[in-house]
């Protein structure tokens, strides 16, 4: 397979997380078990796990000059992620306060911070100067005009471009006219759709015409194609620890997939092993299996 490049243009954030048995209702105050300070942000993780997988990847944000913003920096750099198109600013980091429960579901809350400064124009110049671009990743956590500049730029160049639609916002049409492949989760889906994808019927009405995929959780994800045909691939069985980062494993292996020239059922087997992987440990980087594990699954 040819070597895959990817470019993430999105979100970096520092994740603070508590671990708790059960967590407090409104006014109540428990006893937690565990509190983490780790490397987070939906288009990091993306970033992060197309890097562990083998991809050549260019990172494409806004980080604060703060400690949290350096520390975030070194560890794109050490992971052989391309900083180039980094950019830094007063605003602080992005940060994302997350509770974990007993069953290892999440609740969180993030503060975008210098996410949401990032420029459409260089995000566009960042777009048209990687050589060998094949695919373009982009989230929710920053603005959409920077989104679809993105896209645009990339679509001119015949690059896939990918959107993971999280956290929810409504998407324009601009926007999803130039989106190649859509990855909702459930939730965003019945967002998206108005129902949840829970029949054949539901999915094949899902953007027709156009590639898409619904992640499952525990029950894997369901390609749609752009001519209405299902694919659904189940998950092994693991016992979830934490599933923060799960989606966003499964975005960046899939894009890492289809870089490298796997087919998309290809693409989407391994991202639903390396996600499923995930949620075993801890965390949302951290979670992450090496490349020399991602291997034994392909």
């Amino acid at each position: 397979m040819s070597k895959a490049v990817v470019a993430v243009v999105g979100s970096a954030m520092m994740d603070l997380t508590a671990y708790a048995k059960y967590l407090p209702e409104p006014g109540q105050t428990l006893l937690g078990e565990l509190f983490t300070t780790g490397f987070g942000g939906k288009g990091a993780n993306q970033a992060v796990i197309a890097a562990h997988c083998g991809a050549h990847v260019h990172f494409v944000g806004k980080l604060g000059r703060d400690l949290f913003g350096d520390s975030i920096a070194s560890n794109f750099s050490e992971l052989g992620i391309n900083v180039e198109h980094v950019a830094r600013s007063d605003s602080p980091t992005g940060v994302a306060h997350i509770w974990v429960d007993g069953n290892g579901e999440n609740r969180i809350i993030i503060i975008p911070g210098a996410n949401h400064e990032i420029e459409s124009v260089k995000a566009v110049a960042a777009i048209n100067a990687i050589e060998k671009l094949s695919v373009v990743v982009a989230q929710c956590e920053i603005k959409q005009g920077v989104t679809l500049a993105a896209f645009q730029a990339a679509r001119l160049r015949g690059c896939i471009t990918i959107l993971n639609p999280a956290p929810f916002e409504p998407l324009s049409p601009e926007l999803l006219e130039v989106t190649d492949w859509l990855i909702p989760n459930e939730t965003e889906f019945r967002e998206l759709h108005g129902s949840l994808p829970d029949s054949d019927a539901i999915l094949k009405s899902f953007r027709p015409g156009k590639n898409s995929i619904v992640t499952l959780g525990s029950q894997g994800a369901v390609y749609i194609s752009a001519d209405g045909e299902l694919t659904h691939e189940s998950a092994p069985m693991v016992l979830a620890v934490d599933t923060t980062g799960a989606g966003d494993a499964f975005v960046g292996t899939f894009a890492y997939g289809l870089a490298s020239g796997m087919s998309s059922v290809d693409a989407l087997k391994l991202g639903i092993k390396v996600a499923s992987l995930s949620v075993t440990k801890k965390g949302a980087q951290s979670s992450y299996p090496t490349q020399a594990e991602i291997v034994t699954l392909s």
